[in-house]
């Protein structure tokens, strides 16, 4: 595997640090949850009990980093969590703790139910 640029880090390291907040961290898993439909504002407020004061700046942080898709239906607006950055970012991740260097087994990470 290709070893990532500078920029490819940084930009993996502002999306961590975008998740490092427990409630952005608490979003971003609410939205996985809900995948694919997402929710609106007022279903992730009411799930998470995030005052709608700072609700918005916490999806704001988290749509900047490519972490969320937006949406807008009539007055509401319909987040969903952006699989595909999160997927770079996992094997971005993952790279380097279980491939290369087999410092994680990778089964004790992913478990797959048949």
């Amino acid at each position: 595997m290709k070893q990532p640029d500078q920029q490819q880090v940084a930009k993996y390291a502002d999306m961590l640090a975008a998740m490092g907040a427990e409630p952005r961290l608490r979003i971003v898993r609410a939205l996985l949850a809900a995948h694919p439909d997402g929710m609106v504002v007022g279903e992730i407020q009411s799930e998470l009990g995030i005052p709608a004061s700072t609700l918005s700046h916490h999806l704001d942080k988290l749509k900047n980093e490519d972490l969320l898709k937006v949406k807008r239906e009539s007055t509401f607006l319909r987040y969903t969590a952006n699989t595909d950055a999160l997927q770079e970012l996992l094997t971005f991740l993952y790279a380097e703790c279980c491939t290369r260097n087999q410092a994680i087994n990778p089964e004790t990470i992913v478990r797959i139910h048949k």
